[in-house]
């Protein structure tokens, strides 16, 4: 393909793009739309993910010494704690050690300040490897002879998990039904102006224009509808998240949860909304112009 071809196609394109204005602004507004709500769904995706990370991180759950055992026997059980496959790190804190972090925590209740350390059990600190196997780890840690009971936030592990596993899932979803939406908007949005330019084509196929001449044009229109659709998307998607996560930090939520900040992910999100937008453009203009060709 020559230069002159190149720019012919890219001056069609274009010229197409402004005789139906209304279309146009039409398509690009869908296409934003949809690849606003599929960025949304896939920014809870990604900070539940990092949450989840974060508690993966700093999660651990305690096993308390049964009684009947000996401080050495107790501490005897830590090769059986390790050889647990979801298991990361293991620590042993004596009743002692557990006293003094207590009264430290509540230092100014004067009422724990004389309490003994024979309250207390000795414990083993366990950090798991993978949140989500949390509770089957617990259950094995309990199962040991010599643990007398466990301690652990199941119900906030499996909460995360499965926020991160539905805001995941209605992410896919969405990104597959709305690139097939936006993607026949547009093919509409094209076929519009290709049963205008019906004669035209017909002529030029006549005449002997191939296949690919005839649908360049259409295909530089839809993939500039679908790029500006992409950018437009990428910068509403940036000042709605900044609203979100400052509204979500005055609300004082952000001292529990920390959020990914959005320059740390914009140009992944930015490729991500240009990739999509070109395939929206480009898809739609093939199956507008398809019906066309056959003359």
């Amino acid at each position: 393909m020559g230069d002159r071809q190149i720019l012919y196609h890219i001056r069609e394109g274009f010229r197409s793009i402004f005789t139906h204005g209304l279309m146009s602004f039409a398509a690009v507004c869908m296409t934003v739309a949809c690849l606003l709500i599929m960025g949304s769904f896939s920014l809870i995706a990604v900070n539940a993910s990092h949450v989840l990370g974060d508690l993966e991180d700093d999660n651990e759950f305690l096993a308390y010494i049964d009684d009947s055992l000996t401080r050495e026997q107790g501490q005897a059980l830590e090769s059986q704690i390790k050889a647990i496959s979801n298991v990361d790190t293991v620590t042993f804190i004596t009743k002692e050690e557990a006293m003094t972090e207590f009264k430290t925590k509540f230092e100014n209740q004067a009422i724990f300040r004389d309490t003994d350390s024979s309250a207390l059990r000795d414990r083993y600190s366990i950090h798991v490897t993978d949140i989500e196997l949390m509770k089957d780890t617990v259950a094995q840690v309990e199962a040991i002879d010599g643990i007398g009971s466990t301690r652990a936030a199941l119900e906030i592990a499996d909460g995360f998990v499965m926020l991160r596993n539905v805001a995941s899932a209605i992410a896919i979803i969405l990104v597959v039904v709305l690139v097939v939406i936006s993607i026949f908007i547009i093919a509409n949005t094209i076929k519009l102006a290709t049963f205008t330019r019906r004669e035209e084509i017909a002529i030029m196929k006549m005449c002997g224009a191939t296949n690919w001449f005839v649908r360049w044009p259409f295909l530089v229109e839809g993939m500039i509808l679908g790029v500006v659709g992409g950018i437009v998307a990428f910068f509403c998607q940036w000042g709605i998240y900044g609203i979100i996560v400052k509204a979500v930090s005055e609300s004082g939520i952000l001292t529990i949860i920390s959020v990914v900040p959005f320059a740390s992910m914009s140009h992944v999100v930015l490729l991500v909304f240009l990739v999509v937008g070109f395939v929206i453009g480009a898809g739609g203009s093939v199956l507008a112009i398809r019906k066309f060709l056959k003359v």
